[in-house]
Order: C-alpha cells, then structure tokens, then sequence
C-alpha cells in the first residue's frame, strides 16, 4: 500500500516562519515537521510515498530527496497552482496506482500508529476521528457502528483527523482542477461506503504558533 503526505499548504497563519520555508518544513524540537511522518510511515512498513506541493515545494524535495535516507522511495507531484486538498489527490493518482491508498494531511502531528492502516478497505474510503479540538467544536462527521455519516442523531460527531485511506474510484467522476476532498466524501457516506475510527490518542492540527508550540512541549516532555 502507497501513502501520500499532503504538503502543498501554504501556512499562512504560521507566518513569518512560512515566509520563506514551506509548512511541512517548519520545525518542532528540531525536525520538520514532515520528516515525523515520513519516519513513522516507515516504520510502519509503508515504503513507497507520494509527497505533493506547491509554495516552496522545491525545498521539501530537496530536503528529503528520494527517500533512500528513511527507508522509503518518494516520488513528488509538484502542484504549479494550489489545488485544495481534492484536486491535489487526483493529480497525483497516476502516482498512487489503482488500489486504496493511505492520506496524511502534511500539518498536523500525531502518535498514531499508522500499521493500522493497512488493512483491507471496505467501500471507497476509511477515516480516521479525533475528538473536536477547542477550535473546531463542532466537529466534522458523524461515526455510528463504524460507519461515517455527514449528520445523525446515532453516533458522536467528531473531527476528520486529516488521515485517511481512500480508493481511486472515490475519484471517478473528477476532472483536473482546483476541489475539495469534503464534498467526494459526503456523497460516499450517503452511499454507505465510507467507514472509520475513533481515535483517542495525541493529534494537534498544527495550524497556528500556539499549537506548534503545543507540540514542542511534547516532545520536549517525551525526552
């Protein structure tokens, strides 16, 4: 199974640090904050990857090249204009192949063990749920007896965790372009074929200096 880590954000709330580095290599405890998911997809036994990018993109392939240094082989697709999170993926399947695939959102930090993924995928996406961050209460989906659903009165609502795995016909109707992953999604789950998890375990969006900063004292406290 191939892994894309999604890296073309450009971090605008993390500025000035994004001025002149990419997102993905903006640093917590002394490591881009990419090269912990690269690490850990390694170590979980994913050995082929697919990075995409656009602001700055150069410098992450410059910084992790091929891959051979971490175990794995990682092959770019270089996004000349941003094209959301959807529209990244889809440029990117010739890449990925035509079996399901694992999606890690570039920006944000986690312990979870990313060997659970690896499993056989039902319908035509998997997701995994946090529990709704302070700043985003509302949270995102609903999950009931392993199935994600928009809304419903059955089930926690809970926020998409930014990993995924999904299969390249949740794509079949798409044309190249600028689009959101969301609204793919949305019409899966009301087809029934899109599952999913809780998980309980560490997750930061790291979206903003605060939370990057959150991260930093983890890892600091892990040491």
């Amino acid at each position: 199974m191939k892994a894309m880590i999604l890296a073309a954000g450009k971090g605008e709330r993390l500025r000035p640090l994004t001025l002149h580095t990419p997102k993905p290599l903006v640093k917590a405890a002394g490591v881009p904050l990419i090269e912990y998911h690269v690490r850990a997809l390694a170590a979980a036994g994913f050995t082929e990857l697919v990075i995409n990018h656009a602001w700055l993109g150069q410098q992450i392939e410059d910084y992790l090249g091929d891959g051979a240094r971490f175990g794995v082989s990682i092959l770019y697709s270089a996004e000349g204009e941003p094209l959301e999170t959807g529209g990244g993926i889809f440029e990117a399947l010739p890449l990925l192949g035509n079996e399901p695939f694992v999606v890690v959102n570039g920006d944000v930090f986690t312990d979870y063990a990313f060997a659970a993924l690896r499993q056989p995928l039902a319908g035509l996406a998997h997701l995994v749920l946090v529990d709704n961050p302070a700043h985003h209460p509302q949270g995102d989906f609903v999950l009931a007896a392993g199935q994600v659903q928009d809304s419903g009165t059955m089930g926690e609502r809970l926020t998409y965790s930014g990993l995924a795995v999904l299969h390249p016909r949740l794509f079949a109707a798409c044309a190249p372009g600028a689009f959101k992953l969301a609204p793919l999604l949305r019409e899966a789950m009301a087809a029934g074929q899109v599952s999913g998890e809780h998980y309980g375990g560490c997750w930061i969006d790291v979206g903003t200096h605060e939370r990057l900063a959150e991260v930093e004292r983890l890892l600091q406290e892990a040491r």
